[in-house]
């Protein structure tokens, strides 16, 4: 052959043609009379990441994510649906850092103009709003401030917000790293 090409290799640079944007192949597996099933997802994918379109590839495997929470029972929709919301299902992973960052913002915004009581009021450190609030949402790390102050009232309520907020965050952004790197 020509090029060195194999027939099977032009076959699959055939049945892509003509050129449509993924969006426009979707509603075709929509319309499955067998339900749900992944492997034309999967294989629409791989042929357009065989040709370079790695935007469509992606695009075409979000669309499989969405289509197989629809078959999940209501845990796993939830589940899911925060994995979409959130990260995009790894597929959007930048979707972590802007929600983190409004989360952040927010709880930096709210200890600024009501800061939490110090736990010792002899001897408190100078509250930092903005470390307060890393101390709060992201897991694992330790400032020192949130030992060292006492949110009260409805602040209280906050905090154990952006303390859930920031596991939650965190788990879904390892599922979605986790899912981008076995891509990978």
């Amino acid at each position: 052959m020509p090029g060195g090409r194999s027939h099977r290799s032009l076959r699959r640079l055939v049945s892509l043609l003509p050129q449509l944007p993924a969006a426009q192949r979707l509603p075709l597996l929509a319309r499955d009379p067998e339900g749900f099933t992944p492997q034309p997802y999967e294989q629409l994918a791989a042929a357009y990441r065989q040709h370079g379109h790695d935007g469509d590839a992606r695009t075409v495997l979000l669309a499989e994510q969405r289509r197989l929470r629809t078959t999940l029972p209501w845990p796993g929709r939830v589940w899911s649906g925060l994995q979409d919301i959130t990260v995009g299902y790894g597929y959007l992973p930048m979707r972590a850092m802007w929600w983190l960052c409004a989360i952040v913002l927010s709880g930096i915004l709210l200890f600024t103009r009501w800061p939490p009581q110090p736990v010792d009021p002899g001897k408190p450190p100078r509250f930092q709003a903005a470390i307060y609030t890393f101390d709060l949402v992201l897991p694992l790390v330790d400032f020192g401030q949130e030992q060292a102050f006492s949110p009260r009232g409805g602040l209280q309520w906050a905090a154990a917000v952006l303390v859930c907020l920031g596991w939650l965050l965190a788990t879904t952004a390892a599922a979605g790293a986790n899912r981008t790197l076995r891509r990978a």
